[in-house]
């Protein structure tokens, strides 16, 4: 129902806006590696995520996206919301031209952005409006548009980084775990895990067939450098450890990273240094394929203790990010 709604067009210095179409996505994606360019953030939109855009079921571009072209067509700016059927937050993403800031566009892109989300709110009867956005700590001029906005910062994240010269550390197992190769047939298994795993981790809703299979067949998906933990006695998934391999940080930050996209215990068979044996594992095959470093992103305020965990692995905080709610009125 919430796909049917739809606000005014922003209008911002002499831009023309309208909906992001499929026949954008080449100055679309274009706009975003300028933003990213100027910008540095750790990681941005490829292709094939924009392409989701237009594949994906939910989250009509039709109403819940928008462009901002110049006189000479060209893309200057873009906003969109995303929200699942029923949760409890919708997300507010987008950027402006570097040449093109400092005009008001994106404090009107962003005023869009929450009349759009309290319209989707409306069309799943829900209350209270929540929107949540993400920046960079480094980015300044991204963070006093969120604070003017009345966004406030609600939880911070740390990208941690570890180098991969040297000796790899060798965790053992009990004997009722082993570990095994990531592969399709055992996808819906690891999802079902993931679900279960994060359902007590802040701010974590729960993926459903079609997100969880892009993000498994994203191009950047590396299932060679991803493996599952198992309990002998009953064959279930207790664990895993899904990677990806992005080669822009070698020509942006001058690493060649495997990254861990997600990494998961079931509360049950916590404790038992599964992750720790799962990092050690993907260490091992990043190292393998030539790779000077493994990454990942973690959740700086995360009870469970995993911080403390991937220092005690070797891994050092690099760039840190935060998570910003607005509940407009």
């Amino acid at each position: 129902m919430s796909e049917s709604f739809r606000v005014a067009l922003p209008a911002a210095a002499n831009l023309q806006f309208r909906a992001i179409t499929s026949a954008d996505i080449d100055q679309w994606l274009a706009l975003i590696e300028r933003i990213a360019a100027a910008e540095k953030p750790p990681w941005h939109d490829q292709r094939a995520d924009l392409e989701q855009v237009f594949a994906s079921s939910k989250n009509d571009p039709a109403v819940n996206t928008v462009i901002g072209l110049d006189s000479e067509g060209a893309a200057r700016a873009y906003g969109q919301v995303t929200k699942n059927d029923g949760g409890p937050k919708a997300y507010a993403f987008g950027g402006v031209d570097p040449l093109w800031q400092r005009r008001g566009i994106g404090s009107a892109v962003l005023r869009w952005q929450l009349a759009q989300a309290k319209c989707r709110f409306a069309g799943d009867s829900q209350a209270p409006v929540v929107v949540r956005a993400h920046s960079q700590e480094d980015n300044a001029a991204e963070r006093a548009l969120l604070s003017g906005a009345e966004f406030r910062p609600v939880r911070y994240f740390t990208e941690m980084v570890r180098p991969l010269a040297g000796d790899i550390p060798q965790v053992a197992l009990d004997a009722g775990i082993e570990l095994l190769p990531f592969t399709p047939e055992r996808s819906e298994e690891v999802r079902a895990a993931h679900n279960e795993a994060f359902a007590d981790h802040w701010g974590s809703e729960p993926r459903d067939e079609e997100a969880w299979g892009f993000m498994v067949n994203h191009p950047l998906a590396r299932p060679d450098f991803s493996a599952i933990a198992v309990d002998r006695g009953t064959g279930e998934v207790v664990g895993y450890q899904l990677a990806s391999y992005d080669p822009d940080p070698l020509n942006t930050r001058g690493r060649h990273e495997g990254y861990t996209e997600l990494l998961g215990i079931r509360r049950p068979w916590r404790g038992r240094r599964i992750a720790a044996a799962l990092l050690a594992d993907a260490m091992e095959r990043f190292q393998s394929a030539g790779m000077d470093y493994a990454t990942l992103d973690v959740d700086t305020e995360n009870p469970s203790g995993a911080f403390g965990l991937y220092e005690r692995m070797g891994f050092r905080p690099t760039h840190r990010s935060a998570a910003w709610d607005c509940e407009p009125g």
